[in-house]
């Protein structure tokens, strides 16, 4: 029987491509599909489509199979979900609200704070959150995406920066032999000594961590740190705390950061559960956030009194070592402003 070269070509590049890769492009990009494969009200399709024009919907297979059914409230879906008060003029809500550009020191490259500085590595994401404080980033500006080089010039000539963050995007969204290069010319510059990267993929896409990362990731001189981004204890299931264990077997440390939301985890009782499980899968609590005022994000915010009698309601209830930092982000602060009691 003859074999037919198309189909041969399309199961080499099926096998040629990673699980996660694939497990991405399958993400969903439609809200009206979205609604339909969760059982929801159809109505709820006009607003979620008109801010789905202003920001993209993508939705992981793998993080959509930890919603609700039936739930218009489940708080993992309202962190994706496009709604129409995102299209609302909401004063002191802006495009650029931890002023990034007043901070690009080179292309791609932000400098805030003493010591350390943040390399936006890609724009891509695996999944779309409608609170994220980039979603206007000029990500096609920003000059680093392509061409690190004048981003690495400028890590050369500050002999008192020890820490280079990697962020987006998510910069794990780039494939392994990319970052195992970056990773590669890092280490080169002699006065690091850190490298951090703030990423959702291992909670959202668990795919992710697969062979190809482990061969890279662990390795070498500088000391690697995790900063993943989780704000509900449902985000944890099975194969993300399978990849979370393997993570922590590769010697990085990880660190896991929130956001405080409105109708996501602005309870006691979520933020108690979130803790608890996030150590559970082997994460310390590292910084709970107070809503950057993006465009779009009005929705979600919750009052900084509110904020503080919650973080107080954490330290009176958990150990200490599981009471992440109450902060924002103050433009021109020289680091995250804590707020105490």
């Amino acid at each position: 029987m003859p074999t037919n070269p198309v189909m041969i070509t399309r199961a080499r590049a099926q096998a040629q491509t990673p699980a996660w890769q694939q497990a991405w492009s399958g993400a969903l990009r439609d809200p009206q599909q979205l609604l339909h494969r969760l059982g929801l009200d159809p109505a709820l399709a006009a607003g979620a489509t008109e801010a789905h024009g202003l920001f993209r919907l993508r939705v992981p297979e793998s993080y959509l199979a930890r919603m609700r059914p039936g739930d218009p409230r489940d708080p993992l879906l309202l962190q994706v979900l496009p709604q129409a008060a995102e299209a609302l003029e909401q004063p002191g809500f802006v495009s650029d609200p931890v002023d990034d550009a007043a901070a690009m020191a080179a292309p791609g490259l932000l400098h805030k704070y003493r010591g350390r500085v943040l390399l936006i590595a890609t724009g891509a994401c695996a999944i779309h959150c409608r609170y994220c404080f980039r979603r206007e980033f000029p990500y096609g500006g920003a000059g680093a995406l392509h061409d690190w080089e004048p981003a690495l010039d400028y890590i050369r000539g500050q002999r008192d920066v020890t820490e280079v963050i990697l962020s987006g995007g998510d910069p794990l969204a780039l494939g392994d032999h990319r970052l195992a290069e970056l990773l590669q010319r890092l280490e080169r510059i002699p006065h690091l000594r850190r490298l951090r990267i703030h990423t959702r993929l291992p909670v959202v896409l668990p795919e992710r961590v697969d062979d190809g990362l482990l061969s890279w990731l662990g390795h070498g001189r500088l000391q690697q740190v995790l900063v993943l981004h989780a704000n509900h204890p449902r985000e944890f299931d099975p194969p993300a705390d399978l990849a979370l264990a393997r993570l922590r077997a590769s010697g990085v440390t990880l660190l896991n950061q929130s956001v405080l939301l409105a109708g996501v985890n602005d309870d006691l009782e979520t933020l108690c559960a979130l803790q608890e499980r996030a150590f559970a899968a082997g994460i310390l609590p590292y910084y709970l956030h107070l809503l950057d005022r993006v465009r779009g994000a009005a929705h979600f915010e919750v009052p900084e009194s509110r904020a503080r009698q919650l973080h107080a309601g954490l330290a009176s209830r958990l150990p200490g070592y599981l009471v992440p930092r109450l902060v924002r982000e103050v433009p021109g602060a020289a680091g995250k402003v804590p707020l105490g009691p």
